[in-house]
């Protein structure tokens, strides 16, 4: 007696369906979405919501796994920004991609329990976090939850990104030089990723050339492609065609 995987299979194969190596990983995840990694397992993932190393120093909510997952669409664009990038020899580093909304739930929570803490302070040095509402660093909404807005910067694979973040250390705030952040292996941005500043705006004063430089080139690239960036956020862009409905469903690891 054949299995059903076997019928199943003459089945799709009688329909011209092919199931491609991405497909039992793309099977958990809702229609268009689909794992970064099945689109292009060169560009570099370090979600930090996945794991201690974010303002509120433990995993967010629905993030089961650090793996980037975005609309297709967009993660076609990522790739064909990553394949210039090569050339040049850089890369892509992702913080952060589609977010489910308890995650932005847990957001909202944390910034109105009231309490301040170190982890806190390390990401927004010159304002309580009560007012992150107001000066537009957080939303009750949020384009992530779509799958159409990324966080990411960019890497220089010829340069030494083995520091890692250890939670037991003490680290500067998001503004300090980069040698005292904590370590991100990516080139110099001006600020640490997610950083609630001025000095994290994108066309901001206070950077050196060399960081301005950097920003600039992130943002025409991604531009090329149609992703907008957001300009109080030099991290953060999205792709506002691949818009539309916000999802919750939790970020679990990929299956091979």
């Amino acid at each position: 007696m054949q299995s059903w995987q076997h019928i199943l299979a003459i089945t799709l194969t009688a329909l011209g369906i092919v199931l491609g190596p991405g497909a039992a990983a793309a099977q958990s995840l809702p229609a268009g979405f689909v794992y970064l990694r099945d689109i292009d397992p060169s560009i570099i993932q370090d979600i930090h919501y996945a794991g201690s190393n974010n303002f509120m120093g433990r995993p967010l909510r629905g993030y089961g796994a650090g793996e980037c997952v975005v609309k297709r669409e967009v993660g076609v664009l990522l790739q064909h920004v990553q394949e210039e990038l090569a050339l040049q020899g850089l890369s892509l580093k992702m913080f952060d991609c589609y977010r489910p909304e308890r995650a932005v739930a847990d957001m909202v929570a944390w910034s109105r329990d009231g309490m301040e803490t170190p982890a806190g302070k390390r990401y927004n040095p010159a304002f309580s976090k009560q007012d992150l509402f107001r000066l537009g660093y957080i939303a009750e909404r949020s384009g992530h939850s779509t799958g159409a807005a990324l966080d990411l910067t960019l890497v220089d694979l010829k340069a030494d990104n083995s520091a890692v973040f250890d939670p037991g250390k003490t680290y500067g705030d998001c503004i300090a030089n980069a040698g005292l952040r904590a370590p991100e292996g990516s080139v110099d941005m001006g600020t640490g990723y997610d950083c609630s500043d001025v000095k994290a705006h994108t066309s901001a004063k206070s950077i050196t050339a060399a960081q301005r430089r950097w920003r600039e080139k992130l943002v025409l690239l991604m531009a090329r492609r149609g992703f907008v960036n957001y300009s109080k956020e030099w991290w953060h862009f999205s792709l506002p065609a691949a818009g539309g409905q916000a999802y919750d469903f939790p970020i679990k690891a990929r299956r091979n």
